[in-house]
Formats: structure tokens, C-alpha cells, sequence
């Protein structure tokens, strides 16, 4: 299926029969071992951060795509970010159209991609560069009018070979319940959660469950939020590529708050990227970035106004906010954010 041997009309037909069905963990497992065999695979820029790998292959309809806002802000902090998925999207605003009003093209092939993660450290590179035979697949959705099962095969792709942290999302519960499970069982480092319109970043206006999948266990780093924040966050009017992209661009010059719960997940993103800490129940954190105390720093912040620390620079939050309850191993925890002003 995935090296064009079986005929269109074949493929269709096995399509709509698992959607019937359902696919079985095993059969799961095995079309991502064969998925991942045929991967084009991409080496992990030089540095000592994980790589965070956010698969796009929805778009925004309802509201604002904020998933190109999470890549932006993870390069802030020097995380490389990968960014794999659609150009068009069924009449949705897709990722790479928001990209296109950065400046950012999506990569032609698998050295560009390489070139761009290197240089710059953020890539966007289209489903067919990465894996043609899943891209086919997708593809039948426009003729059958039904999702298959490599829709959620590619939001479990990991180019660099499971040393990347995946930022995997779905919509229904059935579904994130079968990915945690395979990912689990594929031993991934991966951050779960339910997406807005089925993009891997959290709800803006409502928190979701964030789960960190990490050396064959499963950590819940954030519950969800079962009210709608008190005050709501001050989102464009429009969902189009242009009057988004304008929206981020206030958002990252510090005009406009960025949302709390992106603040929630981009804290899970440096988490588990290796870039922050986590502070225990006793506070003794240690800024794997800087070396120092992050309580010490946090202090310096709040009550110095030291130039040398600007938390303004981190996501345009209070302090406070930026802290959010955290449950490991029965342990009420946080993850402490501290940067340096570049």
C-alpha cells in the first residue's frame, strides 16, 4: 500500500473497510512500522535540545490556527521545530499558509528541509517530501469523503527517528486513546493532548488534558480546564492566513498576552525538550539553559526588575501565570520557565 503496488480502486476499498472496522492496536502497530521503515529521516540539528516535531494536518475553520504561534515561540529558546503536514487544506487555514505570510516556504525536498533545521533551526516540509505512500493515502479523503486510517498514521511520524518530542493531538477521545497507546508502545517521547479542530496546540480559551509520554511511562503534566477562562483572551476576528499571521506578529512584539493555556503547553514543550526543569514540592529547580537557581531567578524578575531578566520576553505573562498545577508520580509539581534576554 505504501510503494503504489495496490491499484486506486483496491486502496479505496481497504480504506473504507478500516474505517468500518476500526483498526486493532496490532494492525496500528504494524502500519506504523511500516510507515516508519519507509520515513525519510532528517538528523537532529547540532545542540543539546530535543527537536520538537509538530505534525499539521487540519487547519482552522472555527477560529484561529495558533499552531505556527508554538513553533515561533519554541525557537525563541533555541528549540528546533519541525513542522510536517498539508500545503491546502479541504477549505481549511492550514499551518503553511500562515508560514507564507512569515516569509517561510515549505521545503521541496529532504536536503532543503535538512538545510533549513540546520540554519535556522525551524522547518516546514510537506507530507509527500517525508512519506509519498502515506500522501497517497491521504489524498483519498477529497474522493471517498471519509478519514483513513493515515490520518492518524502522520501525526505519529517522527522524522528523526523517535529522538524528537511529538506533539501528537486528536480530536476524539477513541482516538487519543489509541494514541497513546501505540506511542507508548513504540516507547515515544510525546506530548498528548486533545487539539483544537484537530491542530496540535491547546484550546486558547479552555485548557486541555496535556499528557508527557516519555521512556514507556505516561506523566499528566496539565488536567484540563472544565471552565472557560475568566477572562478571555483577545483573539482576532478573522481566521485567515493574513489577518492571523498579523495577529502572531502582535502577539510575539508583546502587545497582545499570549493565551494561557499556549503559555501551559509551551512550558510542556520546554519541559520536554530539555530546556526547563521541573520544580518539586521543595522548589529547588536548577534553568538547565543558564545553570542557576530557577526560583532564585524568578525572584530576581519579580522583585529587582533586573534588566539582565526579561520574563516579558518569555510569553508576555505575569510570573504566576506562567506556573500551572502539574501531577507526577502523586506530587503536586511546576515547571518553571526562566530565559535570558538575547
Amino acid at each position: 500500500m505504501l510503494d503504489g503496488g495496490v491499484p486506486e480502486l483496491e486502496l479505496g476499498a481497504i480504506a473504507i473497510a478500516l474505517r468500518v472496522k476500526g483498526e486493532t492496536f496490532d494492525e496500528m502497530i504494524g502500519f506504523m512500522s511500516a510507515s516508519n521503515d519507509r520515513l525519510h529521516s532528517l538528523q537532529i540539528p547540532a545542540g543539546r535540545f530535543r527537536p520538537v516535531v509538530i505534525p499539521s494536518y487540519n487547519g482552522a475553520r472555527k477560529g484561529v490556527n495558533l499552531t505556527p504561534l508554538l513553533a515561533m515561540l519554541l525557537r525563541r529558546y533555541s528549540i528546533p521545530v519541525l513542522i510536517h503536514g498539508l500545503i491546502e487544506g479541504y477549505g481549511r487555514v492550514t499551518t503553511a499558509q500562515v508560514f507564507r505570510e512569515f516569509g517561510l516556504i515549505p521545503c521541496a525536498s529532504q536536503s532543503q528541509a535538512q538545510q533549513s533545521l540546520d540554519e535556522s533551526g525551524l522547518a516546514y516540509v510537506p507530507l509527500p517530501v517525508i512519506s509519498p505512500g502515506l500522501n497517497t493515502q491521504i489524498a483519498l479523503r477529497s474522493r471517498l469523503g471519509l478519514r483513513n486510517s493515515a490520518h492518524s498514521l502522520v501525526k505519529m511520524l517522527d522524522p528523526f527517528k523517535g529522538q524528537g518530542l511529538l506533539l501528537a493531538a486528536a480530536t476524539h477521545p477513541d482516538y487519543l486513546d489509541s494514541m497513546r497507546e501505540v506511542l507508548g508502545a513504540l516507547g515515544a517521547h510525546a506530548l498528548l493532548l486533545r487539539g483544537t479542530e484537530g491542530e496540535p496546540f491547546a484550546n486558547p480559551r479552555r485548557r486541555p488534558r496535556i499528557e508527557y509520554l516519555h521512556d514507556g511511562v505516561t506523566d499528566t503534566l496539565f488536567e484540563a480546564e472544565h471552565d472557560s477562562l475568566k477572562a478571555l483572551p483577545q483573539l482576532p476576528e478573522s481566521c485567515d492566513a493574513r489577518t492571523t499571521a498579523d495577529w502572531m506578529r502582535r502577539v510575539l512584539a508583546g502587545e497582545i498576552t499570549l493565551p494561557a493555556p499556549i503559555a501551559n503547553q509551551l512550558a510542556c514543550c520546554l519541559y520536554g525538550s530539555g530546556y526547563a526543569s521541573l520544580v518539586s514540592e521543595k522548589g529547588d529547580v536548577r534553568d538547565q539553559h543558564s545553570g542557576r537557581d530557577g526560583s532564585e531567578l524568578v525572584r530576581a524578575i519579580r522583585n529587582s526588575g533586573d534588566e539582565i531578566f526579561d520574563f516579558h520576553d518569555i510569553i508576555s505573562l505575569q510570573v504566576d501565570a506562567m506556573f500551572g498545577p502539574v501531577r507526577n508520580d502523586d506530587r503536586l509539581i511546576r515547571i518553571c520557565l526562566v530565559t535570558y534576554r538575547h
